[in-house]
């Protein structure tokens, strides 16, 4: 049994975060830290969790203090630019810390710059932090004490496409990718515009050309593909509390049996990864709650194009379920312990 505690975890993934702790099998949540809610029962403020937290408190959130804690894995809620705070000081100390941010995602601290609109505070960290898609990731990274989480648009889109730009079963040119998101993807946020009166009954593309988490989309399969990778990724917010959508279309000439050789290839019988047939699409409705991610490829004759279909819960596969599934396999627990 190792100790765990969860930095931010008021927002809708730290919530999730402490849920799935709470009642890991081989895991004990020993610290909730917060800096708007210390001294307050944790389930006095994320109250649909009665009965799971006890009487814990959130701990007020100082880097050098928690530190100082007796806990083993630290999870990192938090948003870009304030992880990097915590994370330093807790890896100093000896812990394994998993960052949901997009503080290490990236190996460039010129493209953190320009997507992030600020320098990275420890750049020089960017490079030894590894990137994990727990599914796709060679093991190589299972040493390391800092491990970066992947974003939950990204989740849904690499997967599918890893394996195929790294067959070159795609050349990585005419990628174009839509994808719609639930509105807890934004995070807790007191405004107006994520409000139900605003959100309800609307779909609106956002993040045109740039949207941060296309940085680490093609980087990652510029990476696979060993050359570099352009991707016209369109985000979409839509009525929903949570799920993500994407749908990706790109040039190729072979046929659907090669698209599904190559995932079988990758993914085999992987229980975070569910193929369906060719001509179906996967409904995140059937990913809800689940650390799964759907997906499914058709070619289009007509067009001379691939269309992948994908469907993730953005707090789970899409954040603190694979922020979970990868603290147990750093450990050398079962992939799924604490997970469905």
């Amino acid at each position: 049994m190792k100790t765990v505690g969860i930095i931010g975890a008021s927002g809708y993934s730290g919530e999730i975060l402490v849920e799935l702790l709470a009642g890991h099998p081989k895991a004990k949540l020993a610290v909730v830290a917060s800096r708007t809610h210390a001294g307050k029962r944790v389930d006095s403020i994320l109250s649909r969790l009665s009965g799971l937290t006890g009487d814990l408190e959130f701990t007020k959130a100082n880097p050098k203090a928690l530190a100082k804690e007796e806990v083993d894995i630290w999870f990192l809620a938090l948003p870009h630019g304030v992880a990097a705070e915590y994370a330093l000081p807790l890896v100093e100390a000896g812990r394994l810390v998993i960052d949901l941010s997009a503080d290490f995602r990236l190996n460039s601290d010129e493209t953190y710059t320009t997507y992030y609109g600020q320098k990275h505070p420890v750049a020089e960290w960017l490079q030894k932090v590894p990137y994990v898609l727990p599914e796709f990731t060679q093991p190589g990274w299972k040493k390391a004490d800092l491990i970066a989480c992947p974003g939950c648009y990204p989740t849904s889109i690499l997967l599918p496409l890893l394996p195929l730009v790294r067959e070159k079963l795609l050349t990585g040119e005419g990628i174009i990718v839509n994808a719609l998101s639930g509105v807890s993807g934004a995070g807790k946020k007191e405004s107006v515009f994520y409000s139900f009166c605003e959100r309800t009954d609307s779909v609106l593309a956002y993040g045109l050309g740039q949207h941060r988490h296309l940085s680490e989309i093609e980087e990652q399969l510029g990476m696979a593909a060993r050359q570099a990778v352009q991707v016209q990724f369109t985000p979409h917010l839509v009525p929903m509390m949570r799920g993500i959508a994407s749908t990706i279309v790109a040039p190729f000439e072979g046929a659907v049996d090669e698209i599904y050789a190559s995932w079988e290839k990758a993914y085999g019988k992987k229980q975070g990864i569910r193929l369906l047939p060719s001509g179906t699409a996967p409904d995140t409705r059937d990913v809800l709650g689940r650390n799964r991610a759907d997906f499914s490829g058709y070619v289009d004759s007509r067009t001379g194009n691939l269309i992948i279909t994908s469907a993730i819960d953005n707090l789970m596969k899409g954040a603190s379920g694979q922020a979970v599934q990868i603290m147990n396999l750093r450990m050398g627990w079962p992939e799924f312990a604490g997970l469905v």
